[in-house]
């Protein structure tokens, strides 16, 4: 990060994307309520006022780390997608999808439950991974293993399955291993099911 003259001293702009830095840093560590304008000033050594003139207020600077968090997220998705060979079943794909934002939600529970936190400025915003969700239910239909009729909404039966997972995943730190990853295999086998009504998903169920 370039900066000029004494410390803290920075360029036009940078010190905003470095307050921007500070508060992904601020949610990973602490989620949500650790996102402040002070703090994130003092992570990034300049003054309060410096920072209030880019971020008027805490929910300005927390919309900023939720965004940041939403993005993370959209790359654990991603991230697992891209581990499986070029052709691989959308079925497949769904799943792994599923394990890599639980995963996210394990590894990076801070920016987890800051992606999905409440704010003052809160609007209604484009989510990636979200989309990236609606374009794998989408190939679940060309493929014809999901009827049509069945695909309007469907992200959200997927998604709260698998958010709610996660968040019990995070409270119930104390789960073993085994019985996680069980509880993870049996849940994303389910959402399958549930998605298994087109002519090519016959003989799905008895597997």
């Amino acid at each position: 990060m370039k900066r000029t003259g004494r410390k803290g001293s920075y360029h036009f702009g940078d010190l905003r994307s470095a307050l921007v830095g500070a508060a992904v840093e601020l949610a990973g560590r602490g989620g949500p309520s650790a996102v402040t304008v002070r703090a994130a000033a003092r992570r990034v050594g300049v003054t309060p006022t410096a920072a209030y003139r880019h971020f008027t207020n805490h929910g300005q600077l927390l919309c900023v780390a939720k965004e940041q968090a939403q993005r993370s997220l959209f790359g654990a998705m991603s991230a697992a997608l891209a581990t499986l060979e070029p052709g691989t079943h959308g079925v497949t794909r769904l799943n792994a999808a599923g394990r890599g934002y639980i995963a996210f939600a394990m590894s990076e529970p801070g920016l987890f439950r800051t992606a999905f936190c409440d704010t003052a400025d809160d609007e209604e915003r484009d989510s990636p991974a979200f989309d990236l969700l609606s374009e794998l239910l989408d190939e679940l239909v060309e493929v014809g293993f999901t009827d049509p009729t069945h695909r309007p909404n469907a992200e959200m039966a997927a998604w709260s399955t698998v958010h709610g997972l996660a968040s019990l995943v995070l409270d119930r730190a104390g789960i073993d291993a085994v019985t996680r990853e069980q509880t993870i295999t049996d849940t994303l086998a389910a959402i399958e099911r549930c998605f298994a009504t087109g002519p090519n998903a016959t003989g799905y169920h008895s597997r």
